[in-house]
């Protein structure tokens, strides 16, 4: 039923002419990093066309750039499965696995015997980082931080077996979704340095949290029967059923009504951000990387909506990943021995 519902968004922008190229390269990179293994895995992870999904997000995205983010779309995808089955029940173990990718975000080495995951995201964030303004190390090193850190609040409330409160769910909702993350590699990708200034006025940061929030509601109607047959919790459908005591459809349309305010809203702000960047004395060159700002954000609303309303991932298909049982075919993510006292 989900992925009949359909949201008003404003159509996607294009698509990168080089999205053959990056399926290639998406696909030598996940080999080579282990994160898909036989022949299986391999089916079911091109199934998805991850670089699909980073051509219609980030259409303005070519070569190394676009691979970056198709691989970073990869390694989401990819990791987020890992805790469909046991392991996403088991909240101290989440936090101590987690932990290691932390370790990574502030500079560790991952060791020799690194599981895949930690392998490829080290790459991630090696080529993400490198030539990047310090700010934007600064603040993606936090985002990225609060990602792996949201996996074990994730993880507890599989275990409380209710929904959260609509706060709490859009606290750890926004972590597990690490929809920040794709907005700054969208930056990344357009060459773009926001005045922090601008970055941070009460309109671009009211947009970017609308833009955070479009994607991952939509993205909770269309992944809604998956997650509720894996025992998920924190997805809009169900905090929307438990708190208001409403029937299913209810809860899907004021999931689409929540959607449409913030796209509303991020409407009204991007007509005022001119005028700040007036009052701000934003040089030309300046104006022109706030305005690139403000397509990325729409661009990566549009573009992923319209890539989840074709992926197979969010099919029925019990005969590739029955829905009830883990998304992965491959268990690529490990905690690593803890060190022995003295």
């Amino acid at each position: 039923m989900p992925q009949d519902i359909d949201f008003d968004l404003p159509p996607a922008a294009g698509i990168s002419p080089d999205l053959d190229g990056a399926r290639g390269r998406n696909l030598q990179w996940v080999r080579g990093t282990g994160l898909v293994g036989d022949d299986r895995s391999l089916a079911w992870f091109v199934s998805w066309d991850m670089p699909r999904l980073a051509a219609l997000g980030f259409p303005y995205a070519r070569g190394p750039a676009l691979d970056l983010c198709a691989d970073a779309m990869a390694f989401f995808f990819v990791f987020d499965d890992q805790f469909d089955g046991p392991l996403g029940r088991e909240p101290a173990r989440v936090a101590r696995v987690c932990q290691q990718m932390i370790d990574i975000v502030h500079g560790a080495t991952p060791p020799a015997d690194a599981d895949p995951c930690s392998r490829a995201f080290a790459d991630i964030r090696a080529r993400g980082t490198r030539g990047a303004h310090p700010a934007w190390t600064a603040r993606t090193a936090h985002e990225w931080e609060y990602y792996f850190a949201a996996h074990a609040h994730e993880a507890i409330g599989r275990l409380r077996a209710t929904p959260a409160d609509m706060r709490s769910y859009l606290q750890v909702r926004r972590g597990v979704a690490g929809t920040d993350l794709p907005l700054s590699l969208g930056e990344q990708a357009a060459g773009i340095n926001v005045p922090a200034a601008a970055f941070h006025s009460p309109q671009l940061r009211i947009m970017r949290q609308a833009a955070i929030d479009v994607t991952l509601i939509c993205n909770d109607v269309y992944s809604l029967e998956k997650e509720e047959a894996r025992g998920d919790m924190d997805n809009i459908v169900l905090v929307v059923e438990h708190a208001r005591r409403c029937t299913r459809d209810e809860a899907v349309d004021a999931a689409r009504q929540e959607v449409a305010r913030r796209v509303r809203r991020f409407q009204e702000l991007a007509g005022q951000v001119p005028a700040i960047c007036a009052r701000l004395d934003l040089s030309p060159r300046q104006q022109a990387a706030v305005a690139s700002y403000t397509a990325v954000m729409t661009g990566w609303m549009s573009g992923y909506h319209a890539w989840q309303t074709e992926t197979l991932r969010y099919r029925t298909a019990p005969q590739v990943r029955p829905a009830s049982g883990p998304g992965y075919f491959d268990q690529v993510l490990r905690a690593q021995p803890e060190a022995r006292g003295c």
